[in-house]
């Protein structure tokens, strides 16, 4: 397998809020996108939304579920008094804050916030991983 991260689907309760969610943090959803799919280009990488019981059925997996999912989508920013601005820019837009700014003891700064279905997105400044000018990071060798 190439080590590789084509996209990220986020089972979603309600299709049409999730897209209007996203759509007011600054994605733009794909002409790909029909039916009971979207997609959003993310840099290097997609974010797709799909309804959450349809995911469930395609994957073979029971929909009950709740709670931490053991994943967050990580958005990293240029400056750290970036963090702060785009959790309220997620919260104005009908995101829920779950941990707010602040300096944490890796040395950067972050805060957390949750989409309408819960997925949680941690906003952080990391000052040990620049971000590239097309914006991707890239670790260490």
């Amino acid at each position: 397998m190439e080590p590789r991260v084509s996209i990220i689907t986020l089972g979603v309760a309600n299709l049409a809020r999730s897209r209007a969610f996203y759509e007011a943090l600054g994605f733009h959803a794909s002409s790909a996108s029909q039916g009971d799919i979207v997609f959003f280009q993310a840099g290097g990488l997609g974010i797709a939304l799909y309804p959450r019981a349809a995911l469930a059925e395609d994957a073979n997996v029971a929909e009950a579920g709740s709670g931490f999912r053991g994943l967050t989508i990580a958005h990293n920013v240029r400056a750290k008094e970036e963090v702060g601005a785009v959790l309220a820019e997620a919260q104005a837009a009908g995101g829920r804050m779950v941990k707010p700014a602040q300096d944490v003891f890796w040395g950067g700064h972050s805060g957390y916030f949750a989409d309408p279905d819960g997925h949680l997105w941690e906003v952080a400044w990391n000052p040990h991983l620049p971000i590239l000018a097309d914006g991707s990071v890239r670790f260490p060798e």
